[in-house]
């Protein structure tokens, strides 16, 4: 099992980071599938089509988001654990992202998972709503 860490900055402010991860509509504007998503604890959530699944842990709004996340056979807690902060431009974010116990045969994946279609889809997103 390996661990990633990575931090991400977004063009736009923590409550809108807040907001496109946690409301099911604003969840799919960005990724452009149905999500299910509840800011409360020990909910069930499912992101692209249920590729990604888990349990919701803990939530401080606009600060931060804990999640256990699935995987299929592995019966470890994978927690991911986003923390936004005020970006050192105004109006930016800072997203400290943390995923732990990643299966070995998974962790490429997720790596350029987080960089390309999560991260990456919510640069493009606030860039587009920038413009």
């Amino acid at each position: 099992m390996k661990n990633f860490k990575k931090y991400y900055e977004l063009p736009t402010t923590p409550d809108q980071v807040y907001l496109a991860l946690t409301v099911p509509t604003t969840i799919y504007l960005w990724t452009g599938t149905e999500a299910i998503m509840s800011t409360e604890p020990g909910t069930e959530f499912s992101l692209w089509d249920g590729d990604i699944c888990g349990k919701n842990v803990e939530f401080e709004e606009n600060k931060k988001i804990v999640q256990n996340w699935y995987f299929e056979g592995i019966t470890d807690d994978s927690i991911v654990t986003m923390k936004l902060h005020p970006g050192k431009k105004v109006g930016t974010t800072s997203v400290e992202l943390t995923h732990t116990n990643i299966p070995d045969d998974d962790y490429e994946d997720f790596a350029n998972g987080w960089d390309v279609y999560y991260f990456g889809a919510l640069q493009e997103f606030f860039q587009e709503e920038a413009e």
